[in-house]
């Protein structure tokens, strides 16, 4: 490289070959997990040489557990695999169930012990290691990558670095993992700044947004999405898309949705409500929409309806997201939620909890509408607002996210410098 060219003045780094580390990556039992990272990696694979060790979760007797606990199902995955022809190695990584804040930290030699018996065969195929997800993921490659004699990055996405991080018997060890990595990289501004506050140096912490399917997320038109997907034409529809738990705000969204009545749309048009996900609450949204049919049949009246969709692939989430009129995400806490930006794209406005990322991609009065988490009397206000106030596609235009391929890119230059230590500044 020429003396004093930055990356981002137009000579590239060259493309490292890549050992990604990760609990959260899909795979034969789960195959609609972690849409984000599979999607990032494709694209990221399609310019640099990228290899998964994707952990599964182990305790001994797991497989007597049958189909009864989640660690029971993934016996079934296999030790090796190709996922959107990205290579996959599944190791099955010990863990303490049910540790914990207290003993959390035993956590991350166990997984690293899972991945002990993978080295011979890693020695001398890679530049750069990843960890994506802070702890245990991150903690435990730090310690693969001293192992191989490699340098290694560290990549955030939300809870990690919200929540678990911060728990007094792993901040230590997360804040060591980051102090020596060569590259700590957030998915938003906020969350870049948390990094550097946990122990990331702050020349050394860097921003590459996440991206999103640009052929598939898209302003389309709302009518015909309605119609493939069974949904009603007439009325407004209100679409949340995540993880059906408490935290994810379900609850102070139904509350909020029930309180909207017929106010929140014209005269006599109803208010409906589709649900996009699998959870421990999905019983709990299924028994609200029959108990709001029951009193809707009983009163004789036209009432929104709750449509539960369960876990669905990208292409239908993107149907669901051209159908709505707007998207709710009330999270209590959140990176940046690729949904917001898929919806962003797709010219859908989104009212959203002001934690994590969200408030650095929705821009409130332009994009969307922000309000405090836990708040359903606020939450109900903005939906109420969101659904009468005229959108301007021109602002979702402006504010679109970058394209997987945008955003491969951008995290290629960041490990090519993590991998080699080229000068220059990485354009993320």
């Amino acid at each position: 490289m020429k003396p004093g060219v930055r990356w981002d003045e137009g000579e590239l780094p060259r493309s490292p070959r890549v050992l990604w580390v990760t609990r959260i990556f899909p795979n034969r039992v789960e195959p609609l997990a972690c849409a984000f990272q599979r999607q990032q990696l494709a694209a990221l694979s399609r310019c640099c040489a990228v290899e998964v060790l994707a952990a599964i979760p182990y305790h001994p007797g797991v497989s007597l557990l049958g189909e009864r606990t989640r660690p029971g199902r993934l016996t079934a995955v296999p030790d090796r695999d190709e996922i959107d022809g990205v290579p996959v190695i599944h190791p099955r990584a010990p863990y303490l169930p049910g540790a914990g804040r207290v003993l959390a930290p035993v956590n991350a030699p166990l997984y690293l012990a899972g991945l002990l018996p993978h080295v011979p065969r890693l020695r001398g195929r890679f530049d750069v290691v990843m960890g994506a997800w802070l702890y245990p993921d991150a903690c435990a490659a730090a310690l693969l990558a001293r192992l191989l004699g490699l340098p290694y990055a560290v990549k955030a996405h939300g809870t990690d670095v919200n929540v678990v991080a911060r728990w007094r018997s792993v901040r230590p060890l997360v804040g060591g993992a980051l102090r020596s990595a060569a590259c700590a990289v957030g998915v938003s501004r906020p969350m870049v700044e948390a990094l550097t506050a946990l122990g990331a140096p702050k020349e050394r912490a860097v921003l590459v947004r996440n991206g999103v399917d640009r052929a598939l997320f898209r302003p389309g038109d709302r009518r015909a999405a309605r119609l493939e997907l069974g949904l009603p034409e007439r009325g407004r529809i209100i679409t949340f898309v995540g993880h059906v738990a408490r935290p994810k705000g379900i609850h102070e969204l139904l509350d909020a949705f029930e309180a909207l009545g017929a106010a929140a749309g014209e005269p006599g048009e109803p208010v409906h409500l589709v649900v996009v996900g699998d959870g421990p609450d999905r019983r709990m949204v299924e028994l609200a929409a029959a108990r709001r049919e029951r009193e809707a049949a009983l009163r004789r009246e036209e009432r929104g309806r709750i449509f539960v969709s369960g876990q669905r692939p990208l292409s239908a989430v993107a149907r669901h997201v051209t159908a709505t009129d707007l998207l709710a995400l009330p999270s209590w806490a959140e990176g940046t939620p690729n949904v917001v930006l898929e919806a962003l794209a797709a010219a859908r406005p989104v009212v959203a909890t002001r934690v994590g990322g969200i408030p650095d991609v929705v821009e409130p009065g332009r994009t969307g509408l922000l309000v405090p988490p836990r708040d359903v009397g606020a939450l109900g206000r903005a939906l109420r607002e969101a659904l009468a106030r005229p959108w301007d596609e021109r602002a979702f235009a402006e504010a679109a996210p970058p394209s997987w391929e945008e955003s491969a890119e951008a995290l290629r230059r960041v490990l090519a410098r993590a991998a080699f230590g080229e000068p220059g500044r990485v354009a993320a």
